[in-house]
């Protein structure tokens, strides 16, 4: 295994670049990265609108959220690879199509993320701040949505942690992430499908372990912090 590690390590990491598209493990990251990130205000919207008091702008988003939960990622990558193009007549490379349908999946599961932290704070949260004179957009955007973001920012890195795993439905469409890579290797020496696929798991344990890890650590750590009420103040 060690040898193989050797031999091939830099095409593991970032596939044939230079000299070829970027691929391996950097590609897989980079991503996962740019879908989260891209998705981050898509889904923020989503889901400030899903709890929103007006049903007309709620209810459609509260259809598209739970047809793109009901749809396997597969299908839709199949769809937007092979399908799209015969339609609209543009085709899209790999890793702009793995994008897109991340990014679009990433923002339904992001709204859902950011519903529930809107839902989990207590409604005198957004009663006292309307209290204050202010609007329902301020107080959405002064005191609900800081706290709700504070409260979900493990939920962001478990999120994370699935697109990774995700970018490896890449492979059907020819993507050089590190699972295509992978399988290129083990093409090339043929005799060592068990290290390959054993360097492979061990990539993606040591990433996903990390993050989510990660993840716990800020769980507790938000755990640790007491409640607004639970702080003392000193008579004046």
């Amino acid at each position: 295994m060690i040898e193989l590690i050797q031999d091939y390590w830099l095409y593991f990491l970032v596939g044939q670049y230079p000299n070829g598209p970027l691929g391996g493990l950097t590609l897989t990251v980079l991503l996962s990265g740019a879908a989260l990130v891209l998705a981050m205000p898509l889904g923020l919207v989503l889901g400030v609108v899903r709890v929103s008091p007006w049903r007309v702008l709620a209810w459609p988003v509260a259809v598209l959220v739970q047809v793109v939960r009901a749809l396997p990622l597969l299908l839709v990558v199949f769809w937007a690879y092979f399908f799209l193009p015969a339609v609209t007549g543009v085709k899209t490379g790999q890793a702009t199509t793995m994008l897109m349908t991340l990014v679009l999946f990433d923002a339904v599961y992001l709204a859902e993320i950011v519903k529930a932290g809107i839902d989990a704070l207590p409604r005198g949260q957004h009663e006292g701040a309307r209290s204050l004179g202010l609007s329902y957009g301020q107080a959405l955007r002064l005191v609900i949505l800081p706290q709700a973001l504070r409260h979900v920012s493990p939920s962001l890195v478990s999120q994370l942690v699935a697109t990774i795993k995700a970018t490896s439905l890449g492979y059907i469409i020819g993507l050089s992430e590190v699972s295509f890579i992978a399988t290129q290797v083990n093409t090339l020496v043929f005799t060592k499908a068990v290290e390959v696929y054993i360097v492979l798991a061990l990539t993606y344990f040591i990433l996903c372990f990390g993050l989510s890890r990660l993840a716990f650590l800020l769980e507790r750590r938000l755990n640790r912090r007491p409640a607004p009420s639970e702080f003392r103040h000193d008579p004046a």
